[in-house]
């Protein structure tokens, strides 16, 4: 009888134990993942979110002077889709640990070649794979869960952001896509379906060759003449080339065909556009039409 008692407590123990372990409760620190687009890939963030909970964070929750996993439970990972510049260093394509040492007045960051850095005792400097000082900015609103965001999104640079309590601190990530982009433009361009239009915007944004860029534009439009988000392009080009008369044609064009559409939103754009074509400081010197650009 006592045998059959003792293993009747053994396994009602076991049975709490597992059923705590399964239990779905919220976690104090939940964890998340953001995987952001950046330039031609991406950057992703894996961490967990402390919560202020009315303590005193950096000096105390999170010490001066030591290293913190910068989070809560597992290391924080930081992945890079594509090669980065970090503070001049380059970094390859790849998955790296984000630790920090804050201080009141600079923080350590660190990127590391360790996934699995926690605790101070972890660390190790030969894994660094780059290690600058920022200096952190006050706030004035709480930031009450712990956040790492991918801020300021531009085609080759973007801000990393590191929040907690009343404390920010950001550093920039930049990256080379230009020359990735010119050698796939100019493969796509020998195929059958060639993007025309995208590559005419790569080149109007990024200041290439305008004349280029109207040819595409131009091309684009034998494929679809109803395109007006094409037209509203062209427009723009044309405006650039200081060919005004034509630009304000092609706007007009653009503009009434997305009203057939009913499309406002391009129906609005292509107003404004018309508007600043005129109020070009050249427009009534305007030169002779540039033509639809090379072939």
């Amino acid at each position: 009888m006592k045998t059959i008692l003792f293993s009747w407590v053994i396994l009602t123990g076991v049975f709490f134990t597992l059923s705590a372990q399964t239990l779905p409760v919220p976690p104090p620190s939940p964890s998340v993942t953001i995987k952001q687009q950046f330039g031609t890939s991406f950057i992703e963030l894996i961490y967990s979110r402390p919560g202020v909970k009315g303590r005193t964070i950096f000096g105390d929750v999170v010490p001066y002077g030591k290293v913190w996993r910068t989070g809560a439970n597992s290391a924080t990972t930081i992945e890079f889709g594509d090669e980065v510049m970090i503070q001049g260093t380059k970094i390859a394509k790849g998955k790296y640990g984000l630790i920090t040492i804050p201080n009141e007045n600079n923080w350590e960051v660190i990127i590391t070649k360790d996934l699995t850095v926690t605790d101070a005792s972890d660390y190790k400097p030969e894994n660094d794979v780059v290690k600058f000082s920022v200096s952190p900015k006050k706030i004035n609103d709480r930031i009450e869960n712990f956040v790492i965001e991918v801020q300021d999104i531009k085609p080759t640079e973007a801000t990393i952001e590191i929040k907690w309590d009343r404390t920010v601190v950001a550093f920039k990530v930049t990256t080379e896509i230009d020359a990735k982009i010119m050698t796939a433009i100019e493969k796509e361009m020998g195929r059958d379906r060639r993007p025309y239009h995208t590559a005419a915007v790569y080149y109007y944004e990024n200041g290439k060759d305008l004349n280029q860029a109207l040819a595409w534009e131009n091309k684009a439009l034998e494929n679809n003449p109803k395109a007006y988000w094409v037209m509203l392009q062209k427009a723009k080009i044309q405006m650039k080339l200081k060919a005004y008369p034509d630009a304000l044609k092609t706007a007009q064009e653009a503009k009434a065909t997305a009203e057939a559409e009913k499309d406002d939103n391009y129906v609005k754009n292509a107003s404004k556009l018309m508007e600043e074509i005129k109020s070009q400081p050249d427009y009534s010197n305007a030169p002779a039409p540039a033509g639809k650009g090379k072939k």
